[in-house]
């Protein structure tokens, strides 16, 4: 039976005077240097899913870092907390995006980390943060967001995106407007970014996390169908863009769509 050899470790780190608590994930029967990516948790904060998306990208070969961006590791328990959380940095952009490039460089850092073949992802809160990296310029081959809180970028901020951009969004979220959509898709294709938006009918916000019933929100619901297709549409880009990753005793099978 295969054994578990996915290590983590918790990493606390600077970003000017305040620190912040992330969580690390890789593959110790895997040797030598490999893709990494950047995980961005949800607006509640770097909770337990966002260290499991981790630790499954982690068996499938890849270094995985899961970010923390309110800092010490803060985590909400209710919608106007991390609505107040959020704002925090919504309000001061160039706070946010400190925080994600800072994110993105300590897992460069990281020695089993090939920092020329990096990747982010993000849920909710997340996906929107790592649209924001990808436009401040960042050495990205690939961003892949789930259910993203979408705002259309500048003409000069799509024009600094390096990465290939799936976004995977929910045909019922009523978060995003289609008009915000149209906008987005127009932005991206005037500035000729290599990009692919994925609707799954009958998915709301939060379609990707198993426990989004649970937070008393009519807005958010699991849709395990979404689910499984977006993970595995992932997988799919991160191959295209770093080919087939060595990967260890603790790989899930190759049929196998986003564990719960």
């Amino acid at each position: 039976m295969p054994t578990n050899t996915v290590q983590t470790k918790t990493i606390h780190y600077n970003v000017g005077e305040r620190e912040f608590v992330g969580h690390l994930a890789w593959d110790d029967a895997v040797s030598g240097k490999r893709p990494g990516v950047l995980v961005v948790p949800e607006w509640w904060g770097l909770n337990d899913f966002a260290r499991g998306r981790a630790n499954e990208l982690a068996k499938l070969g890849y270094v995985a870092f899961a970010c923390d961006l309110y800092g010490g590791g803060k985590v909400a328990q209710h919608p106007v907390e991390a609505g107040q959380l959020v704002k925090q940095l919504t309000d001061n952009p160039k706070e946010w995006q400190n925080r994600a490039n800072a994110s993105l460089d300590l897992l460069k850092q990281q020695p089993h980390c090939d920092a020329i073949r990096l990747a982010a992802i993000g849920y909710c809160f997340g996906g929107s943060t790592a649209l924001v990296l990808a436009c401040s310029g960042a050495d990205l081959g690939a961003v892949v967001t789930f259910h993203a809180s979408i705002q259309a970028p500048t003409a000069e901020q799509a024009g600094a995106i390096k990465a290939s951009v799936v976004v995977c969004h929910g045909n019922l979220d009523t978060f995003t407007s289609d008009e915000t959509m149209v906008k987005f898709r127009k932005v991206l294709e005037d500035a000729h970014v290599d990009y692919e938006v994925d609707y799954y009918g009958g998915a709301k916000h939060g379609f990707a996390v198993p426990d989004a019933d649970k937070r008393g929100m009519p807005a958010l619901a699991y849709n395990q169908k979404a689910a499984e297709r977006s993970w595995n549409r992932m997988r799919a880009l991160f191959d295209e863009k770093f080919g087939k990753v060595p990967v260890g005793a603790a790989r899930h099978d190759e049929g196998q769509g986003a564990p719960s």
